[in-house]
């Protein structure tokens, strides 16, 4: 079977690797870039280690995704296991996170006052409609106030009552109040998270774990998708013939450039053009040795809603200097000038390396978002166009879930 994947990101390598293993193929990938990656691309700059988006790292509770990563890597010699150490600046003071587990970090009287509102909010059984309702009836209006509204905002740079809990169900965390006051009283470090522990390569971060997937593939960089025409049997892509196309890309584009499709294909893929998505700026800064991993951060005082500490994932990351490396992220598009006037205001003695701007990084979900997603993969794949990965999807994947994802469509659709 002639099939052609469309993007050599996480996504695209992952179901290149297991349509070779698990069916036979040997599909042909087209990547817009000059290298694998996608979102989990990396850049070393000045002897430092760069995530362009982000910091991606890797762990899972999936069985079969473990399996079929560290089949490709030697867990031992190529990965470092790292502790996760993750803190929210709080009026100048680092509080552990999730915040609710550290309670007793905050004074006496504010830590009193958000007991009696996780207290309250434990005996509420009003049916939420929303994000921002679901998070005040669990965490209630203390928590909310301080944390977890301004960083949310900050974030999803929306509405968050536009924000739909019916995508966000078994994505947020229901805390149990019992739990909630032993962790507190014991002070016990959270250990169920996915990422409480999480694995990075030795050297070259994520872009090390693309490179590797990209190993034997049949990958042309630098081709971009300039139209897609429906045949009876396959799809044309640039006028060249495949039987099943695989589309990694941004979904809200396909409008642009197919044709040929079914009138409620179409209908479909002009539904889903006005889905909502925002982008990312970080910039890769030199800071002062630290042990943190990450740190949140949701008062207004700066633009940046999080720091990265991507320097402390492994030593190798930071190979000419004796000072660690972070990457402080932004929602939307700031300049680099932008970014640098807001160094000053946050810790580290920060200086700046270099700088990018993703401009689709974040999905949001609105209340009729799920439904047209699943509308437009189902009436696409009647015409051979399969739906993976992040925006082609419109799901928030991380590294597990996304070669989740592939290993799902290898399953069904082949």
């Amino acid at each position: 079977m002639k099939v052609l994947i469309i993007g050599a990101g996480i996504s695209g390598l992952s179901v290149a690797n297991l349509l070779s293993e698990r069916k036979g193929i040997s599909a042909d990938i087209w990547e817009s870039n000059k290298k694998p990656g996608g979102l989990i691309e990396c850049d070393v700059v000045r002897g430092f280690l760069y995530h362009k988006v982000g910091g991606h790292v890797f762990n899972s509770k999936k069985t079969d995704v473990l399996n079929w990563f560290w089949g490709k890597f030697d867990k031992e010699n190529e990965f470092v296991k790292v502790d996760r150490n993750a803190k929210i600046l709080l009026q100048n003071k680092l509080v552990g996170y999730p915040l609710e587990n550290h309670l007793y970090q905050l004074d006496r009287k504010l830590a009193s006052q958000v007991v009696k509102d996780l207290i309250s909010a434990s005996k509420n059984d009003k049916v939420e409609k929303n994000f921002k309702e679901f998070l005040l009836n669990t965490f209630g209006r203390t928590l909310c106030d301080m944390y977890f509204f301004p960083y949310n905002e900050k974030i999803w740079q929306c509405n968050l009552e536009k924000v739909s809990l019916e995508w966000l169900e078994g994505k947020l965390p229901t805390p149990d109040l019992e739990k909630i006051i032993v962790d507190n009283i014991f002070k016990k470090k959270e250990d169920e998270m996915v990422h409480s522990t999480f694995f990075y390569p030795v050297k070259g971060g994520s872009q090390f774990i693309a490179n590797r997937l990209s190993e034997g593939l049949n990958i042309e960089y630098g081709l971009t998708v300039d139209s897609i025409q429906i045949h009876p049997h396959g799809v044309i892509v640039n006028n060249e013939f495949y039987e099943k196309l695989i589309f990694t890309g941004d979904v809200r584009e396909l409008n642009f450039i197919i044709e040929g499709l079914s009138e409620s294909a179409y209908s479909a893929v002009k539904n889903v053009t006005s889905l909502l998505s925002h982008g990312t700026s970080n910039i890769l800064c030199e800071c002062d040795p630290t042990d943190l991993s990450w740190l949140y951060i949701p008062e207004s005082f700066t633009r940046a809603h999080r720091i990265i500490y991507t320097g402390n994932f492994s030593k190798f990351n930071n190979t000419n200097s004796q000072r660690s490396s972070c990457t402080v992220e932004f929602s939307g598009k700031l300049t680099e000038d932008e970014m640098i006037n807001e160094l000053d205001k946050l810790p580290g003695n920060l200086v700046p390396l270099s700088s990018n701007h993703q401009k689709s990084s974040y999905v949001i979900h609105e209340s009729k978002t799920k439904k047209s997603v699943e509308t437009v993969k189902s009436e696409l794949a009647k015409h051979n166009v399969l739906l993976l990965g992040r925006f082609a999807e419109w799901e928030y994947f991380n590294m597990d879930t996304a070669i989740a994802s592939a290993m799902s469509l290898v399953e069904n659709e082949f």
